[in-house]
């Protein structure tokens, strides 16, 4: 039996739940499921715990309400059926979200949304912003406008990228198989349920299989977004969906599924991503009381600490904080671009609507989004 008391810990949960589950092979959401895991999830709020949702279902709920019996292969009618679909998608949560006094919002996010710094950044202030009111985000794929070049692919990789967007702790991916198998169960009835794994094994690439005639994922974009979001030390659950307070008994620690760890803490993850994966483009030199709070009080770099900017960057950048001294103290993500920061150095947050007429963040640089050094 594997310990798995640190997902019983977690608070932060995105929880991705598969088209195959929501609409019960193409033939309608199922309204009884859906509202068993909105109980859940409720009562995973009334604990304190934070939680996105991440939901297919739109393009299978279009084709049901449009009388289609095959997925189309033409990008324009996924499209349209994605458009129709989303309204009863949306609906649905929404009704059912309400009998427990939770509001939903709808979020509809591309590829673009998330590799651009600039509106990663504004996902991420948007998502944060809405879990601290209490509400439960709901996101999908912007089918509706994706294209080849830019939809994710599946919402497990959706999922993934939320995690890493928002720091979950946890990715439950709610399907329709039990979790992932040591060997294809179709082929090999006796095949052992994978029950704990690192999600960088490369031996589990050879264990997961293809996808269905709904979805677009499979068990091997389940493994792919397990590794993606180990990026920000997120922790993935792959389970069966249909079993009783699934939601709640992983929450509780039980062994259900296949746990696929991330191998590092957030932290870490967290700092090897800001240090390995973008380029530094300025510095802010601070003060030695900014200083002081960075590496003594974890908390977020305001303006008033800032005493010089360096360097052309725009908003989402990564910059080099440096103390007095010239000695490298942290780096982080810039919420506002090198002119703004020009600007508002050395002064208190108050002033920066005053000073530039608007207040994107109270922050230069959240405290989330920055790794001492």
């Amino acid at each position: 039996m594997s310990d798995r008391s640190e997902i019983s810990r977690a608070r932060r949960w995105v929880v991705k739940i598969g088209s195959s589950l929501l609409t019960d092979g193409g033939r309608g959401l199922q309204r009884e499921a859906i509202a068993g895991w909105v109980a859940q999830i409720a009562t995973l709020r009334a604990r304190g715990c934070e939680v996105v949702l991440v939901s297919s279902g739109a393009v299978a709920e279009g084709m049901t309400r449009l009388g289609w019996k095959s997925r189309p292969a033409e990008v324009h009618r996924l499209q349209a059926a994605a458009a129709v679909g989303q309204m009863g998608l949306v609906q649905t949560w929404e009704s059912f979200f309400q009998q427990h006094g939770l509001h939903t919002a709808q979020v509809l996010l591309v590829h673009d949304d998330l590799a651009n710094r600039r509106r990663y950044l504004n996902a991420r202030s948007t998502l944060r912003t809405l879990i601290e009111l209490g509400v439960v985000p709901v996101v999908n794929e912007n089918d509706t406008v994706a294209t080849d070049e830019i939809r994710f692919g599946d919402n497990d990789t959706l999922g993934a990228l939320v995690a890493n967007l928002i720091d979950a702790d946890v990715l439950l991916l709610l399907t329709d198989q039990p979790g992932l198998f040591a060997r294809d169960p179709r082929e090999d009835p006796a095949a052992p349920l994978v029950h704990e794994a690192v999600a960088d094994d490369a031996a589990l690439d050879a264990m997961a299989g293809g996808g269905g005639l709904l979805g677009r994922g499979g068990m091997i974009t389940k493994v792919r977004a397990a590794r993606l979001a180990a990026r920000s030390g997120a922790n993935t659950v792959i389970v069966g969906g249909r079993a009783e307070d699934v939601i709640l008994r992983i929450a509780a620690g039980e062994e259900l599924g296949t746990w696929l760890k991330a191998g590092q803490t957030t932290l870490a993850a967290r700092k090897q991503w800001l240090a390995g994966h973008l380029q530094v483009r300025g510095q802010l030199v601070l003060d030695e009381g900014a200083v002081r709070v960075l590496r003594e009080s974890g908390r977020s770099l305001l303006p008033v600490g800032v005493q010089e900017v360096r360097g052309d960057f725009t908003r989402g950048e990564l910059v080099l904080c440096l103390g007095p001294d010239g000695r490298e103290v942290a780096k982080g993500l810039s919420n506002y671009g090198s002119d703004e920061a020009q600007r508002i150095k050395g002064l208190s947050t108050a002033r920066i609507p005053e000073v530039l007429g608007y207040c994107d963040d109270a922050e230069l640089i959240h405290r989330d989004n920055l790794v001492l050094i």
